[in-house]
């Protein structure tokens, strides 16, 4: 296993596709235990406009979904190919979120994730993130593998 990986790479384990897939880069990977996945938020993301007119801010919803496409991303590229085919991985809780600073547009977020713990198809994730090494939000959550609908 690699301990990068790109947009492309992430495409292939995650059903997200744009302008939902929000991690660009999933680097120091450590094999389903950690890693950083960068966010490139640009001026030109789907959520400016609108996400606040003249002030922009990253939606902490969307800090949220990148935490658990992140954690999905390293869980897929840590098990068996033939356990995952045909798998989702949803959301099933979120606690402790904090949001600490807002996340502004043309910055580089780093979410570094670590796998606390696993039972069967449900995991538990813990991340922080962090903006020129600024702490912006932490959470930790839950996530369940399951069967895709044919």
């Amino acid at each position: 296993m690699t301990d990068k990986l790109n947009k492309e790479d992430i495409k292939n384990l995650l059903p997200h596709r744009e302008p939902m897939l929000l991690i660009d880069e999933l680097i120091n990977i450590k094999k389903l235990k950690s890693a950083t996945a960068i966010v490139n938020v640009k001026k030109d993301s789907f959520f400016v406009q609108g996400h606040f007119p003249g002030e922009p801010v990253m939606p902490g919803v969307l800090i949220v979904e990148a935490f658990g496409q992140a954690a999905a991303a390293l869980t897929a590229a840590g098990i068996d190919k033939s356990t995952y085919e045909n798998k989702l991985v949803f959301l099933m809780t979120v606690d402790k979120a904090r949001f600490r600073s807002p996340v502004i547009p043309d910055c580089k977020l780093e979410l570094n994730i670590e796998a606390i713990r696993s039972h069967g198809r449900v995991w538990k994730y813990q991340g922080e993130a962090f903006v020129d090494g600024n702490k912006m939000a932490d959470a930790q959550w839950a996530a369940t593998i399951v069967d895709r609908k044919k």
